[in-house]
């Protein structure tokens, strides 16, 4: 098994549903007061790509892309329409976007990620995918051009010199979610000469 650092084609990513899910357990007591239990650390993604089929061409696409991935076998990168930008909304990525972390003078790695929610809970969300030349740093708002290098598969940013201590990191960066197919067969059915109807493509979040 493997990763391959391709993305699912676009056209069809665009028209899919789905997005984050948790796994909670959720114990009803005898008073009908409940306990939950959170078991995931992070979220994990599920989306269903047949929505974004439009086409014979579409089709087409898709096939080849899932011979490719031998099914379920290999990874490959998702473009999620709704959310793949440091920046609300989508837009074009800023230096300060999302704070990595705070310098101490010895530290050179800090891992990408994107903050959700606010003022009870936030989620950081660890991005391990970021697109390739789409990072922009800053150190205490000051934007960093050189002397960095970032790890396409793990989302890492690496510092030759170390931020000083108590200064302030930030990124913004586009950013694919590695998924898989989770199925190893396609049901096709041909409905006209150009036109192709799959009803369930299904894909999974991984992490690779």
């Amino acid at each position: 098994m493997a990763f391959h650092g391709v993305r699912f084609p676009l056209d069809v990513a665009l028209g899919a549903r789905g997005g984050p899910g948790w796994a909670t357990d959720v114990v009803t007591l005898q008073s009908g007061s409940e306990e939950r239990n959170q078991r995931w650390a992070h979220s994990r993604r599920r989306y269903n790509a047949g929505y974004g089929v439009k086409s014979r061409a579409d089709m087409q696409a898709v096939l080849s892309f899932f011979e490719e991935r031998r099914g379920r076998f290999h990874g490959f990168l998702w473009r999620d329409g709704l959310d793949f930008s440091s920046r609300d909304g989508n837009g074009a990525p800023g230096p300060d976007d999302q704070a990595l972390g705070i310098g101490d003078g010895v530290r050179t790695d800090f891992a990408l990620r994107k903050r959700y929610g606010a003022a009870h809970d936030p989620y950081w969300r660890p991005i391990t995918k970021p697109v390739a030349g789409s990072v922009v740093l800053a150190v205490d708002g000051v934007v960093v051009e050189t002397g960095f290098s970032v790890d396409g598969v793990t989302g890492v940013v690496t510092f030759e010199a170390a931020p000083a201590a108590g200064a302030v990191v930030t990124a913004g960066f586009l950013f694919d979610v590695p998924v898989r197919f989770d199925i190893d067969r396609l049901d096709i059915e041909l409905s006209s000469f150009d036109a192709a109807d799959v009803p369930v493509i299904p894909l999974v979040e991984i992490r690779a």
